[in-house]
């Protein structure tokens, strides 16, 4: 199957487009505490329809301008709740659709993906938690054990939950190109 050339205005439009949804979903996430990590998922979905058509420059933009949208359309209030997104989820389907088209080693990009994610992971809970979990409850014995133990969560956990995560963002990708595959332009 030959490669198409696609015009410009089609990239554009198509990347206008991700971000619009990616926008929406992150927005409606965030508004509604409970469903903040389905608009992450929902938002890096959206961030994937411009990927299935090789359009990496305009999946970086679409990713950027989502960013700055969310921030802008009221996030900014607790910048905190998108530091997850902002320093990897937003950005891990960019860089899985880099790895595949640079060939780059698969046990190479997981290791450092991997270590990514714990550094994300890390970041976020000192953002969020201030570094202290459950802030004035701290002396409860649950908040204690978590505290004395959160960097083995954090970075064996963290590690552990990545392999499936990433597995399943590749096969996420893969089902957004078939459905994208359909739009003839």
């Amino acid at each position: 199957m030959g490669k198409r050339k696609y015009t410009r205005s089609f990239e554009i439009a198509l990347s206008a487009i991700s971000c619009a949804v990616a926008v929406i979903f992150l927005l409606l996430g965030f508004w509604s505490d409970v469903l903040l990590a389905t608009g992450y998922l929902f938002g890096m979905t959206a961030l994937m329809i411009p990927l299935s058509k090789q359009f990496y420059t305009g999946g970086f933009l679409a990713y950027a301008g989502t960013v700055i949208l969310a921030i802008v359309m009221g996030a900014a209030a607790r910048f905190w709740d998108l530091v997850p997104f902002i320093m990897f989820i937003g950005l891990h389907p960019l860089i899985n659709a880099l790895q595949l088209r640079f060939k780059i080693n698969k046990w190479l990009a997981l290791a450092v993906k991997a270590v990514w994610f714990d550094f994300t992971l890390w970041v976020a809970y000192l953002l969020i938690f201030g570094g202290i979990l459950g802030g004035s409850n701290a002396d409860n014995a649950f908040y204690e054990f978590l505290n004395k133990y959160i960097y083995y969560f954090i970075f064996i956990g963290g590690t552990l939950i990545f392999f499936p995560y990433d597995y399943l963002v590749f096969k996420m990708q893969s089902t957004v190109n078939k459905l994208v595959y359909r739009i003839r332009k």
